[in-house]
């Protein structure tokens, strides 16, 4: 979170995923002002990561800069343009309460 800060990250959101998916513990969703803006977002994230001791992250979508996802493993970052995150509103299907998965036995 620091690090979308110091980039200039505008509504910064973070959801709580435990007990609503296996996938990762925290999803971060923040937006930046232009396409380059989130590039820049992202790479700053990346180089936190790294200089945390963490491996290096999956991203993906650096090259257009609409939307850079980065798969932290506990931790995923959205970093979207204003349009783009307004239009797959992710808050709405990761932030409500969602009924218990359940798996095929």
């Amino acid at each position: 979170m620091a690090s979308l800060d110091d980039a200039k990250a505008e509504d910064a959101t973070l959801i709580d995923l435990h007990g609503k998916t296996s996938i990762a513990d925290a999803m971060v969703i923040t937006t930046g002002r232009s396409s380059v803006h989130v590039a820049s977002i992202a790479d700053r994230v990346v180089k936190a990561l790294k200089e945390s001791g963490r491996s290096a992250p999956s991203v993906e979508g650096l090259v257009t800069g609409d939307w850079v996802l980065i798969d932290a493993g506990d931790v995923i970052v959205h970093v979207f343009r204003p349009e783009v995150r307004q239009f797959y509103n992710l808050e709405k299907m990761w932030g409500a309460d969602r009924p218990t998965e359940h798996r095929a036995v």
